[in-house]
């Protein structure tokens, strides 16, 4: 029997947004700049930029604005961040034409994290992500908790495809599908994916685990067997969630693409360009960069 496994593989980096939210010291603005535009030329043409969220409950995100000034281009996908109708409204007043909304399947996770039921966030979203069809937008739906939440467990996953479901109806591009608290196994990720693939077959499907049990490459070459073909990483393995106790970084983008390239499987990212974008915002960061590619190739040749 041979691998089911694409011959070529998206990488959304997520680093600049997701990676860097929950940094407790604030990354200067113009090291994020240089930060996105060292991603860009490592060949990551789609990337989470920012957030337009609350600069009092994520004040790492205060700039966001500027960084959306400074940092579209033509020739990638700039996705912002907009939790709700506030954050909607700030992104009508950028260029940015890719917005990110998110909900959490677990009621637990979504309370903590946005102060809302999930069915609460989905009444509220839907007809935004209408609107933002509407104006010419595209759209990624970010379901956080699709496998395990911190506080309530294991997660059904007739409850992540219904959640799934109400955005795909609502006319979302892309489902950003997250292990968030990094606990899902490779062969609840083969099974869930595939059936994500199955009900969505015209949808963007983008898988998103992190790496608090070192189980974020197996996952991936698991959700490759169910076809899926798009990956959120963060560069250095940056991230973690705020609101999920436990919840290490995402799935370093350079481990990601050093497994894939192994396999003959194309990403157009360069590793040598893609570490010095790491060591453009290492100094600045708290947390130390650990991903396996990393330690062994800290420097550029």
């Amino acid at each position: 029997m041979s691998l089911q496994l694409p011959t070529e593989v998206t990488i959304i980096e997520v680093g600049p947004r997701d990676g860097l939210q929950n940094e407790k010291a604030f990354v200067p603005t113009d090291v994020k700049k240089g930060f996105i535009k060292a991603l860009k030329a490592a060949g990551l043409t789609e990337m989470e930029l920012t957030s337009f969220v609350s600069p009092k409950w994520v004040p790492q995100m205060g700039d966001a604005a500027e960084i959306v000034a400074d940092s579209l281009t033509k020739d990638s996908r700039d996705i912002v961040l907009a939790p709700n109708r506030k954050g909607i409204d700030r992104v009508y007043m950028t260029d940015c034409k890719a917005v990110a909304i998110f909900v959490g399947v677990s009621n637990t996770f979504n309370q903590k994290n946005i102060n809302k039921t999930t069915q609460e966030s989905v009444d509220e979203i839907v007809p935004i992500i209408r609107e933002l069809k509407e104006k010419g937008y595209f759209v990624r739906a970010c379901i956080s908790t699709a496998f395990y939440c911190p506080y309530e467990g294991a997660v059904e996953s007739e409850d992540t495809l219904l959640l799934c479901k109400a955005f795909v109806e609502a006319g979302a591009d892309e489902l950003s599908v997250a292990d968030t608290i990094g606990m899902a196994a490779p062969h609840e990720s083969y099974a869930l994916f595939s059936l994500l693939k199955k009900e969505f077959p015209e949808t963007l499907l983008t898988a998103h685990f992190h790496d608090t049990r070192q189980m974020a490459l197996t996952n991936i070459f698991a959700a490759m067997q169910a076809g899926i073909d798009r990956f959120d990483t963060s560069a250095g393995g940056l991230g973690g969630c705020p609101f999920a106790p436990g919840a290490a970084g995402n799935a370093a983008t350079e481990d990601v693409v050093y497994m894939l390239e192994r396999m003959a499987i194309r990403t157009n990212v360069s590793l040598p360009k893609l570490i010095e974008a790491i060591n453009l915002v290492k100094p600045h960061i708290t947390r130390p960069i650990e991903s396996s590619y990393y330690q062994l190739h800290p420097q550029t040749h």
